[in-house]
């Protein structure tokens, strides 16, 4: 089980695991380096109700970012959704959507979870891998949704690697990370927000490992990752509100084949009509990653 682990990627590695094995659930997940709460996690069923109230919430959420529960519910309630403020604002955690604005930073890390400063203010950032960003979006399907996390270059707005996930645990984001990091070496700052899987003890490891600075938004700022948001905006009015996908391989590999064209094919205004590999390759100076 311990040879079968390496090189695995986390949703390969659950499906190893034996209910009916001698080794206990939890020892077998110890042993695959998975969660073992993932591994026990079963997917309860969202109403139909419930998921056309989300997807609006999301389209809403792409308008008007700054939006909490209490003016969703109000523009929901414009439109005819008779639903309370409990129910949106149990929607959105489920989403993982909160609204952002700028405001005084008065809460604490978790225990063991470090919070890291900004660099990025008035930075100017003028090549590829100077900067790295990631952050994670909800993603609606026919029945149910599943979550996906994205590592964008700053300079060229290329995808590096992505993940989907049908929680919101930190295992798939390090996936994604281990995988950019293998592909392009890596950056010298990496930007996220403050998000319990960015802040995770084995997410910062990976980070640290390679001697790159981490750089975290200040708790609900404003647009601090802006490129990654003008992604999601990007891939969900391009492909994914335009889908209705029935399962999350048939997800997988139509957003897989969505950012390779738009990493590949669709030029960008911001970049002068280049498309991000052309941006990328272009000026690319690769920082390699320690032996």
């Amino acid at each position: 089980m311990r040879r079968a682990r390496q090189g695995r990627p986390v949703a390969e590695r659950k499906e190893m695991i034996e209910r009916s094995h001698a080794l206990s659930i939890s020892r077998q997940a110890q042993v695959l380096g998975i969660s073992r709460g993932s591994v026990y996690y079963q997917a309860c069923p969202t109403s139909d109700a419930d998921l056309a109230l989300m997807r609006r919430i999301d389209e809403l959420h792409l308008d008007y970012p700054f939006a909490g529960s209490r003016m969703l519910q109000g523009l929901l309630k414009a439109e005819g959704h008779q639903t309370g403020r409990r129910h949106v604002r149990t929607l959105m955690k489920k989403m993982g959507v909160a609204a952002i604005y700028r405001r005084p930073n008065t809460s604490k890390p978790a225990p063991g979870h470090k919070i890291y400063p900004y660099l990025l203010r008035n930075l100017a950032v003028s090549r590829p891998d100077q900067v790295w960003a990631m952050d994670i979006t909800y993603v609606p399907m026919a029945r149910g949704f599943v979550y996906l996390a994205a590592i964008v270059d700053w300079f060229s707005r290329k995808v590096l690697a992505w993940r989907l996930s049908i929680t919101l645990e930190a295992d798939f984001c390090i996936e994604a990370l281990q995988e950019a990091l293998e592909r392009y070496g890596r950056p010298a700052i990496f930007n996220t927000d403050q998000g319990s899987q960015f802040t995770a003890t084995d997410f910062i490891k990976v980070l640290r490992d390679v001697e790159v600075a981490i750089s975290m938004d200040g708790k609900g700022a404003w647009r601090d990752n802006v490129f990654v948001e003008r992604l999601w905006r990007t891939i969900k009015y391009e492909e994914i509100y335009l889908k209705a996908y029935t399962s999350v391989p048939e997800a997988r590999a139509a957003i897989g084949r969505y950012l390779a064209f738009y990493n590949g094919t669709r030029p960008h205004s911001s970049l002068g009509g280049q498309t991000p590999d052309q941006a990328y390759l272009k000026t690319l100076t690769p920082i390699p990653v320690a032996a």
